[in-house]
């Protein structure tokens, strides 16, 4: 390197020596920047820290007047500096006062320096700060002193993300590393969770980044690399994409990037300058997160999470960590934070442990958003980038309510919500005094409220809710915990322990809803271009009558000597319930030829959650004795679309007249054959869309847990008659408005309704 001293590998091992010493974080900064003035042949070499007050304080300096430290403060858009963290790119300069973004600042005495270099301070992509060299002369620094520099600037970023330098700065002017954030989102899952950061997918955290053998870190670049591309060939090959389609087409794209001689290259020269393997990694993606993070294009921004999941895959290579969350080490207040994961994942974990749910994507009715409803996990998605501004451990607070999250709360915030945890408890026990009061609207219309629930954990709500039963039991979620197929016997004990709990309050179960998103992880997952309307719930079961079979066993031998209530999901024709109604009339006639007990009654009813259906209901309400409402995919169906993408699952509402017309048009059908309709979507278990679902003619409401006592206090407050004089003449307009959700809030709202 020219004009360097020993080169950034001696500058790297001198600066792990002075990160060794036991000496005050300002003295290890004065002597960092003696050393790197030192091996850059600089005149200058100072270090500026961003503050949570979003400006840059200089901290430590060699060559500008010392009595500037601390006293020099600029705004993140004033100067070359800000500059530099504001575009997290390198500035390099021969004639810095030249150029039309420079700052002079006569305390500093840098009036007689003339060239200019500052790299950012990055770490996951945010910027810590800046790390900057001088010189008199008017000089042009090379790529090889720009990338030294830039390694240096990971030692910084360490130190400074450390909490280190806290201490020395006065209050509210905190290195803006380990400053509380305060980020809204999108509430998925009502409560409020106080707890610590559990990082889903850890990042690898990089402990050595100094190399002592740079041939031997390059071999060990490579090695990862060729085992990176080999395991992307070997998923291309699997005959479950060998095929067209988006998916293969995203996994060639992603093999692209592993085979990336640019992005490759940069990890190796990285190498060179004194990296280990795993330093080269982070510090590329840094540079790259942080460039990314700025841009406005979606799929590039997109992109970046490729390139996070292709360094991480190579980190977790180099440093022999296996994939996954260590869900062993979990603290007794967990709060998950990832980019997404799927209901099999957050079921893995010990729901005892977790009190909230941090999401990048996540969409309301997601499957995943409802398993959080059901285990009472607080949730809040759409919180871009919060993967890579936390660090596991960090306190956190989750407010499922307002979609906010505070991360590293100041004390007044965290007091302030504990207080709000006591509000909410209160409020709780209110509504636990509901309990025994039956649901019956104010003009004195009965209305059953039931519970939906899908584990052993659920069960418990029924009694302390006073529910009239559970309307909703998602047979899926016990397989999708379990490690195995659940044999007969387990479904069976299962199945009793249900029944058992709720007691004479009617059950509804039904039939396995698996495919889409909630994959069992002992199936070989099916990749399909549009798995929710692909090979999922009872076509599965249909294709697989064996699988169909020996559920509709467990569940009829369960439910010996009392009545079983069982719907079949996803179906969208009349003939596909026709079949699986066949399945369990053939089940009951081996039951009786093998001397086994019965239920007392058998009712078989179907999911009305495809828009086919709508147009077969004379034929529908014919066959089934009931039918039960799954508004979540009925919803996503009449509008194409996806509840588990982000992008569009809120573009459209279910308050629309376009969507109520639809549901009206159910539960006026039902009415004609006297067959009695659950809506036991997540539609129901918000007070204002019940209360719409009420005012059309819906008297059979299921819903989550954690919404009964809010939805019951509604409803007991409600004059229908007049909610129903309200909206009806509201679906007949023909001027057509996207949603009714304001005229629903505002007559809520004149009516005294708790919302």
């Amino acid at each position: 390197m020219r004009g360097a001293l020993g080169g950034p590998r001696v500058l790297l091992r001198r600066l792990r020596e002075v990160m060794a010493e036991p000496v005050s974080a300002q003295d290890r900064l004065d002597k960092i920047v003696v050393l790197i003035a030192a091996n850059m042949v600089a005149e200058v070499c100072s270090v500026y820290v961003l503050r949570v007050d979003g400006t840059l304080e200089l901290y430590a300096t060699e060559g500008l007047n010392r009595t500037a430290v601390h006293l020099t403060v600029m705004r993140i858009d004033e100067g070359l500096v800000g500059t530099v963290a504001r575009e997290a790119e390198p500035i390099s300069l021969s004639n810095a006062q030249a150029h039309p973004a420079f700052s002079y600042r006569p305390e500093t005495g840098e009036e007689i320096y003339h060239s200019f270099l500052g790299v950012p301070i990055l770490r996951a992509g945010n910027t810590l700060g800046v790390l900057v060299v001088q010189n008199r002369a008017h000089r042009s620094y090379t790529e090889e002193e720009i990338e030294a520099l830039q390694t240096t600037a990971m030692v910084l970023a360490e130190i400074i993300a450390s909490g280190e330098l806290t201490a020395m700065a006065l209050p509210g002017a905190e290195p803006a590393a380990r400053r509380p954030l305060h980020l809204k989102g999108l509430a998925l899952s009502e409560g409020i969770g106080l707890g610590h950061v559990v990082l889903h997918e850890p990042r690898i955290e990089v402990t050595k980044v100094i190399a002592d053998d740079l041939p031997g870190e390059l071999k060990r670049l490579d090695g990862a690399v060729e085992t990176l591309r080999a395991s992307i060939d070997i998923m291309l090959e699997d005959e479950g994409v060998a095929r067209v389609g988006e998916h293969r087409e995203i996994l060639e794209a992603y093999r692209m990037f592993a085979h990336d001689r640019g992005w490759i290259g940069r990890m190796r020269e990285a190498v060179m300058t004194g990296l280990t393997a795993e330093g080269a990694v982070e510090r590329v993606q840094s540079d790259t997160r942080a460039r990314m993070l700025r841009m406005t294009d979606p799929y590039l921004r997109e992109r970046m999470h490729d390139l996070d999941d292709l360094a991480n895959r190579l980190l977790r290579q180099l440093t022999g960590r296996a994939a996954g969350s260590e869900h062993s080490k979990l603290p007794d207040n967990a709060v998950i934070v990832a980019r997404n994961m799927s209901p099999a994942a957050l079921l893995d974990y010990d729901r005892t442990r977790i009190r909230g749910l941090v999401l990048e994507e996540g969409a309301a009715t997601s499957h995943l958003t409802i398993v959080a409803r059901a285990l009472g996990i607080a949730a809040v998605g759409h919180m871009e980038n919060v993967v890579g501004q936390v660090d596991a451990g960090d306190a956190v607070i989750v407010d499922g309510v307002s979609g906010e999250v505070h991360i590293r709360p100041p004390a007044d915030v965290e007091n302030a919500y504990v207080d709000k945890v006591r509000f909410r408890a209160k409020r709780l026990e209110r509504y636990a005094a509901l309990r025994d009061v039956p649901t019956v609207t104010k003009d004195g219309t009965p209305i059953e409220l039931h519970l939906n629930a899908g584990l052993l954990v659920d069960l418990p709500h029924i009694a302390e809710t006073g529910a009239t039963g559970i309307g909703l039991f998602r047979t899926e979620l016990q397989f999708m915990i379990a490690s195995a197929f659940p044999r007969t016997n387990e479904q069976l004990k299962l199945y009793r322990s249900v029944l058992d709990a709720a007691g004479e309050r009617p059950v509804v179960f039904r039939t396995l809803d698996i495919g889409g998103d909630k994959v069992l992880p002992y199936m070989r997952a099916i990749e399909e271009e549009n798995p929710a309307l692909g090979w999922r719930a009872i076509r599965l079961g249909l294709d697989r009558p064996g699988l169909l079979r020996s559920q509709i066993r467990a569940l009829l031998r369960a439910a010996t000597g009392r009545e079983l209530r069982l719907i079949f999901p996803m179906v969208s024709a009349v003939e596909e319930y026709d079949r699986a109604h066949h399945i369990v009339e053939r089940e009951l006639t081996h039951l009786r030829r093998h001397g086994h007990g019965l239920p007392e009654r058998v009712l078989v009813g179907v999911m009305l959650e495809v828009p086919a259906l709508l147009f077969q209901l004379d034929q529908l309400f014919s066959r089934v004795d009931f039918a039960s409402v799954g508004s979540n995919d009925l919803v996503q169906f009449l509008y194409a679309a996806d509840r588990g993408n982000a992008r569009v699952a809120d573009r459209f509402d279910p308050l629309a007249p376009s969507a109520l017309r639809a549901l009206k048009l159910i539960i006026d059908k039902a009415a004609e054959y006297g067959k009695p309709v659950t809506l036991c979507g997540e539609l129901a278990s918000r007070p204002l869309e019940a209360l719409a679902l009420a005012a059309i003619g819906y008297r059979k409401l299921s819903v989550s847990p954690a919404s009964y006592g809010p939805v019951k206090a509604m409803l007991l407050e409600l004059d229908l008659p007049a909610a129903s004089a309200f909206v009806e003449p509201l679906l007949g307009t023909r001027g057509e408005v996207a949603s009714l959700r304001p005229q629903l809030a505002a007559f809520a709202e004149k009516a005294g309704l708790p919302l």
